[in-house]
């Protein structure tokens, strides 16, 4: 038997897919008895480099920054903390929870982390980006799953609803009188006596001369 901690990582980028990920990782640590939840919050660098080396913020006292980003991710966690507990009153909150700043890129701290710690499972969300948008800011989850060397938990986003859809357009059916008109006029009426005044106040059209020796000549409305 062995003492041996469980150890959950979740990276956290203050976005509901994110607090999700970290409420699943509430979830799973209370249902173990010697369980961690190591939450991590990695600020932007200038390079896609994962080294720490290129950072955005090489040339300025870097301890107040990270000071500052992890005051803002305990007080997001215990926030959350308290929020699951009110929805899961009979969860054991017994579990220790662990929050990390980290000046990296997102997947590499994530992964680096996890591997530091000898995490058991780490949990994310996913925004589900698509085309060109996925292209441009790239996929912290696939870069994540591609290179961690424990399992990785992906939160999908939940499924957008469904557009709504225009109403059906009611097609009226050609009034019979006015096809009678065009039949008993050979096309110089189009309208009964009826729909003549309305029609007239919407509806404007041309008829092309069709007196040409071409009896085949279409009729064209300009």
């Amino acid at each position: 038997m062995t003492n041996t901690p469980y150890i959950l990582l979740v990276g956290l980028d203050f976005s509901e897919q994110a607090d999700r990920a970290l409420h699943e990782a509430f979830a799973q640590a209370s249902q173990r008895a010697n369980s961690e939840v190591h939450v991590l919050s990695a600020l932007p660098v200038a390079s896609d480099d994962p080294g720490y080396a290129v950072s955005a913020y090489a040339t300025i006292d870097e301890k107040p920054i990270l000071a500052a980003a992890l005051q803002k991710l305990r007080t997001h966690v215990e926030q959350e903390l308290q929020r699951f507990g009110a929805t899961h009153p009979a969860a054991p909150l017994t579990f220790n929870v662990v929050s990390h700043a980290i000046l990296d890129t997102a997947a590499h701290a994530i992964v680096q982390l996890a591997s530091q710690l000898g995490a058991s499972l780490i949990v994310m969300g996913t925004h589900n980006r698509k085309g060109v948008e996925r292209l441009l800011l790239g996929s912290v989850a696939e870069g994540t799953v591609r290179n961690a060397r424990c399992p990785v938990l992906v939160i999908p986003s939940p499924p957008e609803p469904e557009p709504e859809r225009e109403p059906e357009v009611t097609i009226a059916p050609p009034c019979p009188d006015c096809v009678q008109a065009r039949v008993s006029s050979q096309g110089k009426e189009f309208w009964c006596e009826p729909h003549r005044e309305r029609h007239g106040r919407r509806h404007t059209y041309h008829q092309s001369d069709r007196s040409s020796s071409d009896r085949n000549f279409p009729l064209v409305f300009r």
